[in-house]
């Protein structure tokens, strides 16, 4: 604290005001998924050229020491948003809601028997 109103200039008072606004401003720029996950599966995207399947994000989560239901979760959130789209293995769009994510997370995390049925790909958003 003395090194923040020495720094800023500000007292006790002006700091919590400040930290406050610094704080609300903040969360309104917080996105609802792992931005660093969502570049990490976008580039292998491209890398790949293909969509994406649970293979390939078990293989991403092995080779960076990542949860691999983090890895889902952040996708899941990307298809509630429309980022990024799911093809079942006939080729077919799956609207992902958050109904689809609630049915999942049972045992609050997802697990890979969960993802059992979501056999096809993943992809950026071309809609």
């Amino acid at each position: 604290m003395y090194y923040f109103r020495y720094a800023y200039g500000l007292d006790s008072h002006e700091k919590d005001r400040e930290m406050a606004k610094i704080s609300s401003e903040f969360d309104e720029a917080v996105p609802q998924w792992d931005v660093a996950l969502e570049a990490m599966v976008r580039d292998e995207y491209q890398h790949l050229g293909r969509a994406l399947d649970n293979q390939d994000f078990r293989r991403l989560a092995n080779q960076y020491a990542i949860r691999f239901d983090d890895i889902m979760a952040t996708l899941f959130e990307l298809a509630i948003r429309r980022h990024w789209d799911y093809q079942d293995s006939a080729g077919n769009y799956q609207v992902i809601s958050r109904k689809t994510i609630d049915k999942l997370y049972v045992h609050g995390r997802l697990d890979e028997k969960d993802l059992r049925s979501f056999t096809g790909g993943w992809r950026p958003s071309s809609r």
